[in-house]
């Protein structure tokens, strides 16, 4: 019997989900020999919505909430999330304070031609769940054509095999996790696609009285990679965007901890593609500066239009 007092950790059933949450379950075995660790499967309102763009559904919050309140009814400890997924206001009481080491943070573009982006023909289809990829690509490639992509990755896959798509977008950094990096038939870089606010990194989220839970968790934490997280996370909450904007952001952080942020908001379209980048060693005060920037060059009224045409 083990004297340390057992952790149960909350997460979606997703297999990118079950991954992240049994790869931090293992870490603390590893680190506390002895220790007993629980998962426990919470459905969020994300995972049963599976027929409407995350852009009409309301995308803030879709894949945390529940677990959330699991964590503050104390029926879990703590909760493993993908950072992208996590809104920029927390509920009272809990916190994102521990971000492990980032994953590549870039988009992964996958074809059953093996062509690249730039190589598929006109007309191409090119399945997405994200209005920050739909404006990038159709900004970089208007002669491509988008269609809305749900699902968990493995279905998403799978949709692209039937030949549903001649091309699908995903995250690299879930694909990678999952084993299947060798499916991946181009990484787009930065200068074409920037990735989502936090995309690669993931959180562990708790409440912010348990010190049991958060001391045990403390060797997790990754300076860089929670410097950036914050950058960015600072820039969207600025410009008070989630899923149902194309907002990108995206932080390098040097050996001296200066931090260097690219934010980007798009025209739904792609017509428009506004990019501002600056470096700082306070990551709140440069996301909140590069998101002054972004506004000051007309961000404001594209993303007022992109939220006038979800709410048709």
């Amino acid at each position: 019997m083990s004297s340390i007092k057992p952790i149960t950790i909350g997460t979606r059933g997703s297999a990118l989900a079950l991954w992240q949450a049994n790869w931090v379950k293992s870490e603390l075995e590893r680190e506390y020999p002895g220790i007993e660790v629980k998962l426990r499967v919470i459905k969020t309102k994300g995972d049963k919505i599976l027929d409407v763009p995350l852009a009409k559904v309301g995308g803030k919050g879709l894949f945390v909430k529940e677990i959330e309140d699991a964590l503050l009814a104390n029926e879990i400890d703590l909760a493993v999330h993908s950072m992208k997924d996590v809104p920029t206001e927390l509920p009272e009481g809990l916190q994102v304070a521990i971000n492990p080491p980032r994953e590549d943070p870039r988009d992964a573009f996958f074809s059953n031609s093996g062509k690249t982006l730039s190589e598929m023909p006109k007309g191409a289809l090119i399945g997405t769940s994200s209005l920050r990829r739909i404006a990038q690509i159709l900004h970089a490639f208007p002669h491509l054509k988008t269609q809305d992509l749900r699902g968990n990755v493995d279905t998403r896959l799978k949709k692209l095999e039937r030949g549903e798509y001649d091309g699908i977008i995903l995250a690299y950094a879930g694909v990678k996790r999952l084993g299947w990096g060798d499916k991946v038939t181009e990484l787009i870089e930065p200068v074409t696609s920037l990735p989502a606010i936090a995309q690669g990194a993931l959180g562990i989220e708790t409440r912010c009285n348990d010190d049991f839970t958060n001391q045990r968790l403390a060797f997790f934490q990754d300076l860089k990679t929670t410097l950036a997280v914050r950058a960015e996370r600072a820039l969207l909450k600025t410009l008070e965007g989630g899923c149902q904007v194309p907002i990108a952001g995206h932080a390098t952080v040097a050996d001296d901890n200066t931090i260097t942020l690219t934010g980007l908001v798009a025209a739904l379209d792609g017509r428009k593609v506004i990019r501002e980048t600056d470096s700082s060693h306070d990551p709140e005060s440069l996301g909140k500066s590069l998101a002054q920037a972004l506004l000051d060059q007309g961000a404001g009224e594209l993303l007022a239009e992109c939220f006038a045409a979800n709410e048709q």
